[in-house]
């Protein structure tokens, strides 16, 4: 006979573990979406790149034991102060987790991925470009500067294409001195010496390399766009006359938006006295060889990054004026810049109290 005691107690310890087993099984249910959405959350990247303040370097100073902007052959003025140029970061293959942190912080902004780094295009293509065209700035506020203060300038190469036909004779950095001995003295005197000729006419060119001038004898190819005319392969440009040498030294830096800057501290080098007037200032902005400020992109995590590392004054391009002047940080002065003598003359008037054309 069943003992109703012992039964009673099966029945109920049966019931406990049955609760017990569907409390588990809840809060295992429960816990499923949490864990695939942490998963996720931490691996799966989002197709958002996250922009915000990058370095800001002083381009009268020094980075890894070398200036900046370094100037020999000519006499160079001591300089203390601070003309400083800004970049933007960008950080890419975010999770969802990290893109919400930085959108989070508000420091940062996301944009598509695509308007960085656009479909099809290698990042090594990307990179590439971004490289030649801080070149590409670095040579135009040379040649910016060196107009700006009435310096003679030579012809030198910029550019020798790989499949050029001068590419086994000519090279990057050589000052064009005359071709078949007509001097040449503007970029435009190569173009037009080589495109009159027929393609196969052999050129004689005087050339000065490595502190040596040298003749060398070049066949003129046909030029892809248009056979009949003469093609060399080579990109010509301006720079400064022997003795004088001017060199950037910023490495890992693409893009062309240092180049008003550069010129800045260039000319501030190169003339007595200091651009800044003891203040800090910083700014960017593209520019031309005639002078020209163009725009550039985020400019509010310039202008932060700028204002963080002590700025007082920003010089912004005139494009960039609206978008700069309602996300100005705290206590930071904008200066609007149309070109490089407007932007020495603002220097000018805040170094004796003037007044300056800001952003509105």
């Amino acid at each position: 006979m069943t003992n109703p005691c012992l039964a009673r107690t099966l029945v109920r310890m049966i019931i406990s573990v049955v609760r017990v087993n569907r409390r588990i099984l809840t809060l295992v249910a429960a816990l499923i979406p949490v864990l695939v959405l942490g998963v996720l959350g931490s691996a799966v990247a989002v197709p958002f790149v996250a922009l915000g303040p990058g370095p800001t370097f002083n381009t009268l100073g020094a980075v890894d034991g070398k200036d900046v902007v370094d100037v020999r052959g000519a006499e160079v003025d001591p300089t203390t102060g601070h003309l400083n140029m800004t970049t933007v970061s960008v950080r890419d293959q975010l999770s969802i987790f990290e893109a919400f942190g930085y959108w989070a912080s508000g420091r940062h902004g996301l944009v598509p991925r695509s308007e960085v780094y656009p479909p099809g295009v290698s990042r090594e293509e990307i990179d590439k470009s971004n490289q030649e065209d801080f070149q590409d700035s670095e040579s135009n506020a040379e040649v910016a500067a060196l107009h700006q203060l009435n310096l003679p300038t030579v012809v030198k190469l910029r550019k020798v294409t790989e499949d050029a036909p001068a590419k086994d004779v000519l090279r990057e950095g050589d000052e064009i001195i005359s071709i078949d001995d007509v001097q040449v003295g503007t970029p435009k005197d190569v173009v037009d010496a080589v495109s009159g000729r027929a393609p196969g006419t052999e050129l004689t060119v005087r050339l000065r390399r490595a502190d040596a001038e040298q003749t060398v004898q070049v066949t003129v190819g046909a030029r892809p766009d248009d056979p009949a005319k003469g093609y060399l392969g080579v990109t010509p440009g301006e720079g400064a006359r022997p003795p004088m040498q001017v060199a950037f030294n910023l490495a890992d830096i693409g893009g062309p938006s240092a180049g008003l800057m550069f010129s800045l501290a260039l000319i501030d080098k190169l003339t007595p006295g200091e651009l800044d007037g003891e203040k800090f200032i910083a700014g960017t902005g593209t520019i031309e060889q005639d002078g020209k400020v163009g725009p550039i992109g985020g400019i509010q995590y310039k202008m932060m990054a700028a204002r963080e590392a002590g700025a007082e004054t920003f010089l912004v391009p005139a494009a960039n004026c609206a978008e700069a002047h309602q996300r100005t940080p705290d206590g930071l002065r904008l200066v609007k810049v149309d070109n490089l003598a407007g932007a020495l003359q603002s220097l000018d008037d805040l170094n004796a109290g003037r007044q300056t054309v800001g952003c509105s």
